[in-house]
């Protein structure tokens, strides 16, 4: 049985996803769905399913950190336009209290921005102690986007990964657990999101021109992808390529990826820094 008394055809084999080196994405099946054998409805209610045990952990995390404890969980989500990184934080990031989460949505660096390393704006958003964070995008645009479009120079990109793995490893000997996901979505499913988006009026906010210039270059991002995954995967701060043409299954795995890492924190309740009995009976007192 899985969590909360499921079948165990309802939670996803997170090993399944994780990156193996000297692979491509194109080996990757995106309406894959690793571990779970289930309808869409099925999926959904296991999401739905999966939310107290996640809730109760992250308040422990909140809790513990508000009393000292310094761990914290990071993850960062990348992907192609329209793979489900907004359903990720809406629907299993959003089930829990916000107070305890910090999220980051990294754009196009600001002229400010631009004149620091390319990790300084991200080292300013990391989660703070017994929050979870989350990179709606992040530093490695710095090495997909730019390799992509060639916007640094090959040397350059040649040392972020260095600096990159470097950062990671500090963060996780500070107590952060990092999860690094790819949300895999196919182009063919991609393509019919766009078109969705240009068919449905209360679509239109979401799509953006820009989005046709990526889809134009896709192989070369699955490319850069896959050097970037092969580079700074470690066990530390693992990759996984989480299958998303089907929305419903990638949540999931991400909600599954979260409850690991926050068993693996096992944060506890902070005991009390006051005389219960001594409170209870002032309480008594008042009335």
């Amino acid at each position: 049985m899985g969590k909360h008394g499921q079948h165990s055809s309802l939670v996803p084999d997170v090993e399944a996803l994780r990156w193996v080196p000297g692979e491509a994405l194109a080996q990757r099946r995106a309406d894959a769905t690793p571990g779970v054998k289930a309808s869409k409805k099925e999926g959904k209610a296991a999401l739905a399913e999966g939310v107290p045990e996640l809730d109760v952990l992250q308040e422990r995390l909140f809790a513990a950190g508000s009393a000292g404890d310094t761990r914290r969980v990071l993850l960062v989500l990348q992907a192609m336009d329209t793979a489900g990184k907004g359903g990720i934080v809406r629907h299993v990031v959003g089930a829990v209290d916000p107070q305890g989460v910090d999220l980051a949505a990294f754009k196009a660096p600001t002229e400010e921005e631009l004149k620091h390393d390319f990790l300084w704006r991200v080292q300013k958003r990391l989660p703070r102690q017994g929050h979870i964070g989350v990179f709606d995008r992040s530093h490695y645009e710095d090495v997909l986007i730019q390799r992509v479009h060639q916007m640094a120079p090959a040397e350059e990109i040649e040392r972020r990964y260095g600096a990159i793995v470097d950062f990671e490893a500090e963060l996780a000997e500070q107590g952060t657990e990092i999860i690094k996901v790819v949300l895999h979505v196919s182009r063919e499913e991609q393509g019919a999101r766009l078109a969705e988006r240009l068919a449905r009026p209360d679509k239109y906010w979401k799509y953006n021109p820009g989005d046709l210039t990526e889809r134009a270059v896709w192989d070369q991002y699955q490319e850069a992808y896959r050097i970037a995954l092969d580079r700074t995967d470690a066990d530390a701060a693992p990759w996984y390529v989480v299958p998303a043409d089907h929305k419903w299954y990638a949540r999931l795995a991400v909600q599954e990826l979260l409850v690991q890492a926050l068993r693996r924190i096992d944060p506890q309740w902070p005991a009390a820094d006051f005389d219960v009995e001594e409170e209870k009976a002032k309480l008594a007192e008042l009335g």
